[in-house]
C-alpha cells in the first residue's frame, strides 16, 4: 500500500469515509450488485458515489490485494488526512469537546472501537501515545472509517494539546463528582499496565469510574464511552 494510503476494508469503513468528505483513490468490488443494494438498504446517502466509485474484479483477485477480506466484498484506498490539518484541529481552542487520550494502548482493535465511540460523541479528536500506530489497517477496520470523522494522531506525552488533562486510575477519585470541561484531555491507560509514569506527571487530576469491588477493570472502549457519556450528560454536545 503506498504511502499516505488509508485501508478501507469493507462496506460501512468506506460508507463513513464518504460521508465525512475522504478522498477515496480506488474502489474495488466483487459483488458490484450486491454493493448497490446493501448500500440501498443501509445507506441511500452514498449509494450514487458508490455506484461512479466502485470497480468489479473477480473474488479472487480481491482476497490476492486484501489481507483478510470482509464480508461485504469490498474494499477501497483513501488518502490520509493531513497531519497538520489534525494537529490544528487538536491545538485549537476554546475547544467544543474533549480530546481521548490513549496512553501507550496494545490492542489494535480496542484503538479503533475509541475512535469508533469518539466520533460518535463528536470528541475533537483521538491521540495515542507509544509505538502503536493509530492509522494501522486494523485499527481503521475496527473504527469503521471513522477516523475520517475526528482527528486521529500519534504524539509523545510532551506534545499533547493545551487542557486540563483528567486521567482514569483506579486510585482517582469518583469520576461523577467532577463536571468534565469542553476543552478536557481525557487519559486512558491500557487495561494491564494503566496510564505510565510520564502521562501520571502531567495529569491535572486522576478520576475513578464506579465500579463493583473484586471486578478489576473494564474493557478500554467501555471505559471511554463511561468518560465521554458523563461529559455529554453534563451539556457536552
Amino acid at each position: 500500500m503506498r504511502d499516505g494510503a488509508v485501508l478501507l476494508d469493507g462496506f460501512h469503513a468506506l460508507k463513513h469515509a464518504l460521508r465525512f468528505d475522504a478522498r477515496i483513490a480506488v474502489v474495488l468490488t466483487s459483488d458490484l450488485d450486491g454493493v448497490r443494494a446493501l448500500a440501498d438498504e443501509l445507506a441511500p446517502d452514498v449509494t450514487e458515489a458508490v455506484a461512479e466509485l466502485a470497480t468489479q474484479v473477480p473474488a479472487d483477485a480481491l482476497r490476492a490485494l486484501v489481507p483478510r477480506a470482509h464480508p461485504t466484498g469490498i474494499a477501497a484506498l483513501a488518502a490520509r488526512p493531513a497531519r497538520a490539518d489534525h494537529l490544528a484541529a487538536l491545538s485549537r481552542t476554546p475547544r467544543t469537546a474533549p480530546v481521548v487520550v490513549l496512553d501507550n494502548p496494545r490492542n489494535l482493535g480496542n484503538a479503533g472501537a475509541v475512535i469508533r465511540l469518539a466520533a460518535g460523541f463528536g470528541a475533537t479528536g483521538v491521540v495515542t501515545t507509544g509505538p502503536l500506530d493509530p492509522w494501522h489497517p486494523n485499527v481503521v477496520r475496527g473504527a469503521a472509517g471513522l477516523h475520517f470523522a475526528t482527528a486521529v494522531e500519534r504524539l509523545s506525552v510532551a506534545s499533547l494539546p493545551d487542557g486540563p488533562l483528567y486521567a482514569l486510575d483506579p486510585d482517582g477519585k469518583d469520576i461523577r463528582s467532577f463536571e468534565l470541561p469542553d476543552d478536557a484531555l481525557l487519559a486512558f491507560g491500557s487495561e494491564r499496565s494503566g496510564i505510565t509514569d510520564e502521562l501520571r506527571a502531567r495529569a491535572d487530576a486522576l478520576v475513578s469510574l464506579p465500579m463493583r469491588p473484586q471486578v478489576s477493570s473494564y474493557n478500554l472502549a467501555t471505559s471511554v464511552g463511561m468518560a465521554l457519556f458523563h461529559w455529554s450528560a453534563a451539556g457536552g454536545r
